[in-house]
């Protein structure tokens, strides 16, 4: 206040400085989404070799020859338990030793040699694997097929955008306009549920998405109530500034480090598995798992998501029980002036 009583006008930066702080922003964020996809390439991808010992032994050689660091080989006894590896999650891919190859020299231990892949676990890994097949000139034989109307997983992929930001946005609608603690736990249950169940219609009607119904609906329901509770929670323990930090979590953290589009065996270490412990990449693997795979190698991810529901529903029962809300009648504070 001056001494005639009149309030001193607020400084404001110039608009030059303001907009050259959004273009370095902007440039940060874009190297942050860019260099994941960038880098993304094979690194200690589990795949598993089968046949007989001496030819299955010459051929994961070979394989990790190729490419130092590409793959995680493991021998299996035979082509049943390589396909076991693979719909039971543990393996993206399997070389097949047969019986042309049994009987080959260590050199030519590919002759016989079909490869087996999971499109439905990531299209991506499984384009890699026919392409290093193709390579050897065998047989690829896809165990887990993904959705036909989207082979390359690029629909999949492109269905996460408006699922992470309306879920963010859900979660700041209860935190801002719910007026009672049961009124926001029931909203943020009721909006993953809805969400789960009209998602997962939309992206089997559109092809997007197949395998079983209610298993990516379920799925598609964690994932969404874990954004919202985790938004509205941290609004419930921190006020505002807890909105944009679980925006920044979900999103600007969680979906470059999710492997979404390709897996997190693809990105660089330990980055990939980091984001498997936030929403967005242990909700795309969840899915894939539940849709494709009978839930097979799921669970680390629905604890995860889980985790997230909980604890943000905790908060947004318990948490800020001393901040007071502005009633419908009555201006927030901050619009009241001075």
């Amino acid at each position: 206040m001056s001494e005639h009583g009149a309030a001193t006008p607020r400084r404001t930066p110039p608009v030059a400085v303001v907009l050259a702080a959004i273009v370095a922003v902007q440039a940060l964020l874009m190297l942050w989404f860019a260099w994941p996809a960038q880098k993304a390439e094979p690194r200690d991808l589990p795949v598993v070799v089968a046949g007989p010992q001496q030819a299955a032994d010459a051929l994961a050689a070979k394989l990790g020859a190729a490419r130092e660091g590409a793959f995680e080989v493991t021998t299996v006894a035979d082509a049943a338990a390589a396909d076991a590896a693979l719909t039971d999650r543990t393996a993206y891919g399997a070389f097949i030793v047969g019986p042309a190859a049994a009987g080959s020299s260590p050199g030519e231990a590919t002759g016989g040699v079909e490869v087996h892949v999971a499109s439905a676990a990531s299209p991506t890994v499984s384009t890699a694997l026919s392409q290093l097949a193709a390579s050897l000139a065998v047989k690829v034989v896809d165990v887990v097929p993904t959705s036909a109307d989207d082979p390359r997983g690029a629909g999949f992929a492109g269905s996460f955008l408006p699922l992470i930001l309306t879920s963010i946005g859900a979660g700041v609608v209860v935190a801002l306009l719910g007026r009672s603690r049961p009124v926001r736990v029931a909203a943020v249950v009721g909006y993953g549920a809805g969400a789960g169940l009209m998602a997962a219609g939309l992206m089997h009607w559109t092809g997007v998405l197949a395998g079983s119904y209610l298993g990516g609906a379920t799925a598609i329901a964690l994932l969404t109530g874990s954004i919202a509770a985790t938004v509205a929670g941290l609004y419930a323990l921190l006020g505002r500034p807890g909105i944009a930090l679980g925006a920044v979590l979900a999103f600007v953290v969680g979906n470059p480090l999710s492997g979404l589009a390709t897996a997190p065996e693809m990105l660089p270490q330990p980055w990939g598995e980091i984001g498997q412990f936030l929403p967005v990449g242990a909700g795309a693997t969840l899915i894939r798992s539940a849709a494709y795979f009978d839930w097979a190698g799921g669970t680390r991810s629905a604890i995860v998501l889980a985790s997230y529901v909980l604890v943000g529903l905790i908060l947004v029962a318990f948490a800020g029980a001393g901040r007071r809300r502005p009633t419908p009648a009555e201006p927030a504070p901050h619009l009241v002036a001075a």
